[in-house]
């Protein structure tokens, strides 16, 4: 990243994985990586489907009844859409305190689903990195409170003339 006319004490940006800071002002072959990331996560959804295969294959296989079958199929359709739209909504806003704890229980859903977790990977990369949007979002308000704050300092107090008095 550039440096520009920024002060040392003004705010940094967040870095996000696999793109570091250049979401900024998308340099460093930010557009390259974000088709190659979104691609990849494309292909290893694919190949998660694959192994999903081989796995039901071996339910079936196994001849334990065609109801777990369908449980089977039915819990991973169910974890992975659950793990879609959480994942996309993720990208867009910080969970608050009170969604810690429904956060966490939703790893063990996102692990069953993750197929869907790299499908809203790969869409939220067709528009910008994944977490831009809110990681910009943070660091313009951080910039405009960071700008408020240094123009409200400007001059020296001690050489101000007071009210009334000359």
């Amino acid at each position: 990243m550039p440096q520009d006319h920024r002060t040392p004490d003004a705010p940094a940006p967040e870095p996000l994985r696999f793109y570091g800071t250049t979401w900024v002002d998308h340099s460093g072959g930010y557009a390259l990586r974000r088709t190659a990331l979104g691609a990849g996560a494309v292909l290893a959804a694919a190949a998660g489907a694959v192994v999903l295969r081989f796995a039901y294959q071996g339910v079936v296989l196994a001849d334990i009844g065609s109801w777990a079958s369908l449980l089977l199929v039915a819990a991973f359709a169910v974890c992975s859409a659950l793990a879609f739209s959480r994942t996309l909504t993720s990208y867009s806003r910080r969970p608050d305190e009170r969604d810690a704890a429904a956060e966490s229980s939703m790893r063990s859903i996102r692990l069953i689903g993750f197929i869907g977790v790299l499908l809203a990977y790969a869409l939220r990369s067709c528009v910008e990195a994944p977490g831009e949007k809110l990681h910009r979002a943070e660091y313009e308000a951080a910039r405009a409170r960071h700008e408020r704050q240094r123009s409200a300092r400007t001059g020296n107090p001690a050489a101000r003339r007071r009210k009334g008095k000359r």
